[in-house]
């Protein structure tokens, strides 16, 4: 009878988990469907997974994890609300700060830094966290715009057009600027005028452990350093090494569903884009007109994402900043717009946070796109 009774539990709680990875199963029967009606030469498959970036995002799980089990973010918190004395303040100081990451560290890191030190201040106060989450997803797509090591559309542009780093930043400059001007703002309007409350028995800014939070962070800053000589792989395994013999606790409670699900999402997506039919829709569209060029790359990005739109188009294309404003553009929008916007729900992990995202990003791209595309005539 006690198996019976645990029975409908059991099924509830397999049924939470896969409603919880919806986006892996969608993404996965997509791939699998598509390796069987249009089987590719194993080198494809290897060339889609994109190994690199896979391994660059499990380090940073890794590294990130040890920072969080340290009890640094929590002590960093505890700063960080010291120097703010509204929502609206703080929440400015959180977009700022993602924003200003996002250009040097790259959008997918900055998020890795900011989403657990939002976390813990939401725990400590009255801070709005989803709300806040999602103005982060927006302020890493508005900040990483500007800088060509900002995000790997940037980054593949930058280096295909062989551009001067300071020429590529200042022709993203009008599109970056409205991009973040319109973030900030509705940062002010949207959140709350409320002074900060503070829970006194939630407050906890004690580092646990030291050394832990030292060569975590060590360990990050090494990451970040081996991805920009293209040396991920090395750094991953080097980090699940380290931390499978002196950490072993933190590795079990990294998220590992979510390098499966952008595993899934690279090789569905990566397969679907060189389909005959879609290359054969592009060939009828003429990129040389910057209109079209600017509609199809933003439409593309909500299709498959705007790294995956930017390798579509790459070739089909003279002008990549005209490209590069695009698909940074198509960022907004659908959460699949944007990698970083899968990113920043995940690691936040709060209900109803995909809903939230649709009911902000979706009108902000609207207003956003016609007013970056004047901008970048105007000024670029």
């Amino acid at each position: 009878m006690r198996d019976a009774d645990a029975s409908p539990a059991t099924s509830s709680s397999w049924m939470q988990k896969l409603q919880a990875e919806w986006l892996l199963l969608l993404f996965g029967a997509l791939t699998i469907a598509l390796a069987l009606l249009d089987p590719q030469p194993l080198a494809k498959y290897q060339r889609w997974l994109q190994l690199p970036t896979l391994a660059g995002l499990m380090g940073l799980l890794i590294a990130i994890q040890g920072i969080r089990d340290s009890g640094l973010v929590q002590h960093a918190a505890v700063a960080v609300i010291a120097r703010a004395h509204s929502l609206r303040s703080l929440g400015l100081l959180l977009v700022t700060a993602t924003a200003l990451l996002s250009m040097v560290l790259t959008n997918d890191v900055s998020l890795f830094l900011i989403v657990p030190l939002t976390l813990a201040i939401g725990g400590m106060s009255n801070l709005p966290v989803l709300r806040m989450v999602v103005l982060e997803a927006l302020a890493v797509n508005a900040g990483s715009t500007l800088s060509p090591i900002g995000n790997p559309q940037n980054l593949l542009l930058w280096q295909h057009s062989s551009m001067p780093f300071l020429h590529f930043t200042l022709a993203m400059l009008p599109a970056a600027a409205v991009m973040y001007t319109l973030v900030a703002a509705f940062t002010w309007l949207w959140l709350p005028r409320d002074r900060i409350e503070l829970a006194p028995e939630k407050i906890d800014g004690q580092v646990t452990s030291g050394r832990l939070g030292v060569w975590s962070t060590a360990a990050l800053a090494g990451m970040v350093l081996l991805m920009e000589y293209h040396r991920a792989p090395l750094g991953a395994a080097l980090l699940l090494v380290l931390f499978a013999l002196l950490a072993r606790s933190s590795l079990a409670r990294i998220d590992w569903l979510l390098l499966l699900t952008f595993a899934a999402i690279f090789l569905g997506l990566g397969h679907f884009a060189e389909l005959p039919l879609i290359r054969h829709g592009l060939d009828q569209l003429d990129f040389r007109q910057p209109p079209i060029l600017y509609a199809s790359g933003i439409i593309i990005s909500q299709l498959i994402s705007n790294v995956p739109a930017t390798v579509l188009l790459l070739d089909r294309t003279p002008d990549a900043i005209a490209l590069a404003v695009a698909v940074n553009v198509g960022g907004f929008g659908l959460a699949i717009g944007s990698l970083a916007n899968l990113i920043a729900l995940r690691l936040a992990k709060q209900p109803g946070g995909l809903r939230l995202l649709h009911l902000v990003s979706i009108p902000f791209l609207l207003i956003c796109a016609p007013l970056v595309y004047l901008a970048w005539c105007w000024l670029g």
